[in-house]
């Protein structure tokens, strides 16, 4: 794609500040056209103040202070404008992603890692408008610059200005196959990044795990492979870019030494004093002929930032545009009975032959309290994951109340859920803020569901009470706490189904006897999926579900398959 075409797509984010770009462009404009105003102030200088001694003394400062005032005014509001636009755009791009992110089709979260995601909403966009608008600034100002000195090159003499123009499509070709050369160079340390970002990230997750293992020596051996790509790339990228300034100052030496030879040439032929060439002009043009040559090389340089920017941007505009938002039907309901019909249902990841469910048919009446349960793999956790829509079934049905998931408005539909996990997940936030996630602070009811949940005398220990901060995912508080803090926002959600999955499979005695006693509350007049293996959660279910191979493969009470002697009594005489 050419590189216009690339950079209309950032249209809508850094284009729509019409006033502000208008006041960037004219202030660009003031700052270019103060550029030859150096040289042409030497002509009368040297033709009228040396030579002459006509001009007027206070003339001389009162110009150049005068010129360098616009100059500085004029680049000050180019900057702010130009910061302005890449801020506001930044923000507006950056606000559009975590927005994806927050309501991007789930299939994102298995291409994408957690730290490539971040890297890109945070770090990428930054990046690029940075980029982006150190490159505007000096493309604008010097693009400026460059036509303003051959205009008045043209004045002076044309016919030397045209030796200096042959310089301009010779710089141009070397930018556009550059510029190509480091777009792709890139492109691929993006990934790079990516690659040696994930690695750092599964470390940091993983680092019981790796020491436990004594795998440091591998995991560091897999770091260095990727932190030299990337070396490697950057040395590419590197080339690349410094290349242009010596190819572009080679070609700006011999078009000026063409121009001083051919002036030299023209002064002896025609003579210093003619009326068309004096000292003065003369000195003016080998000037504003030599002050081409920063802002020309600039111009080369431009085609590093502006490229990396572009393809950093380009990253974020790549999210936006191919992960499409989660799609919902119109149904909308603010309290469901709670009745969940599964007919026929089959659920295949990839290319496995052996599916995770295999068409399974259930009923499940409001309020009942059905607990699941079966081997490793048997398709547990894959059932209750159809039911808030974070797994879609490859075949069969799902309703809830009788309306089919599709059908349901998606933020409808997750209200009627809450969840408690043994993956407890907590933000770096207030007690306050964990329990009432996404709803308003309801300081009363909040102490009810602390209290509730077995967490009051916890609460009641911190220094700030429920505005504590529970820090990165809570891991300053026990594991059995961290439960019941969920339990306290299940509690709070109030939502009429509830999903159990091993709740307590990682507490000790005393922490599972009083995450039970909140569960017990929590599951009060809700339809109830409980997956566990421990018999002190199962044995009070309604109704056991007992799973093989992505089907049932028996259920009634605990009582009743116990008498049965089937799979269910195999897996309960196992020690857990």
């Amino acid at each position: 794609m050419p590189l216009r075409a690339r950079l209309s797509r950032l249209a809508p984010y850094f284009g729509y500040q019409r006033w502000t770009w208008v006041l960037a462009i004219l202030a660009t404009i003031v700052v270019a056209s103060t550029e030859p105003a150096i040289p042409a102030l030497l002509k009368p200088l040297l033709d009228q103040g040396f030579t002459g001694g006509t001009l007027p003394l206070w003339a001389v400062p009162v110009t150049i202070v005068g010129v360098f005032f616009i100059r500085g005014l004029a680049q000050f509001i180019n900057q702010y404008a130009l910061a302005r636009i890449a801020n506001d755009g930044m923000m507006r791009l950056r606000e559009n992603l975590f927005g994806r992110v927050l309501d991007a089709h789930l299939g994102l979260f298995t291409k994408q890692s957690a730290s490539a995601l971040s890297n890109t909403v945070v770090y990428e966009v930054q990046n690029g408008s940075t980029l982006i608008v150190q490159a505007l600034l000096m493309l604008s100002r010097d693009g400026f610059t460059v036509i303003a000195l051959l205009m008045y090159l043209l004045y002076l003499n044309w016919q030397l200005t045209l030796i200096v123009a042959v310089l301009l499509p010779s710089v141009s070709w070397i930018m556009k196959k550059l510029s190509k050369r480091l777009y792709h160079i890139t492109k691929a340390s993006q990934q790079a990044t990516d690659e040696l970002a994930y690695v750092v990230e599964e470390n940091v997750l993983a680092h019981r795990m790796v020491r436990i293992h004594a795998a440091q020596a591998s995991q560091s051996g897999r770091f260095q492979i990727l932190s030299r790509k990337l070396r490697q790339l950057a040395i590419k990228a590197t080339i690349a870019s410094a290349a242009m300034t010596p190819l572009t100052q080679l070609l700006a030496a011999v078009a000026l030494s063409a121009v001083i030879c051919i002036a030299l040439w023209q002064s002896r032929t025609t003579g210093i004093n003619a009326k068309d060439v004096t000292v003065g002009g003369f000195v003016a043009f080998i000037s504003a002929m030599l002050m081409l040559i920063a802002p020309i090389r600039r111009l080369a340089d431009v085609a590093n930032p502006l490229t990396r920017g572009v393809a950093a941007l380009e990253r974020g505009l790549g999210l936006l545009e191919e992960i499409p938002p989660e799609q919902g039907g119109g149904y909308k309901v603010d309290q469901a009975r709670g009745a969940i019909a599964l007919q026929d249902v089959s659920v295949a990841f990839g290319d496995d032959k052996a599916p995770a469910l295999r068409h399974l048919s259930l009923m499940i009446h409001p309020g009942e309290v059905v607990a699941l349960v079966g081997p490793s793999g048997a398709g547990k956790t894959t059932l209750v994951n159809l039911l808030p829509r974070f797994v879609e079934p490859s075949e069969g049905q799902i309703s809830i109340d009788g309306v089919a998931l599709p059908d349901w408005d998606l933020h409808s539909l997750r209200n009627q859920f809450a969840m408690v996990s043994q993956d407890v997940v907590m933000f770096n936030d207030s007690i306050a803020a964990n329990v009432a996630l996404g709803q308003e602070v309801d300081e009363p009811r909040l102490l009810e569901c602390l209290a509730a949940a077995n967490l009051q005398d916890f609460v009641e220990r911190q220094p700030q009470g429920i505005h504590s901060i529970v820090g990165h995912n809570a891991n300053q508080m026990s594991g059995g706490q961290r439960q019941r803090l969920a339990i306290a926002r299940a509690l709070y959600k109030n939502a009429p189904i509830l999903i159990l999955d091993e709740a307590t499979s990682a507490l000790d005695t005393e922490s599972e006897r009083l995450v039970q006693e909140a569960l017990s509350r929590l599951m009060k007049g809700r339809t109830t999926l409980v997956i566990a293996h421990r018999l002190s959660t199962i044995e009070h279910a309604d109704r056991v579900i007992v799973m093989e191979r992505g089907q049932v493969a028996e259920q009634g009470t605990h009582q009743q398959l116990m008498e049965l002697g089937g799979l269910y009594a195999r897996l309960q005489s196992r020690p857990h």
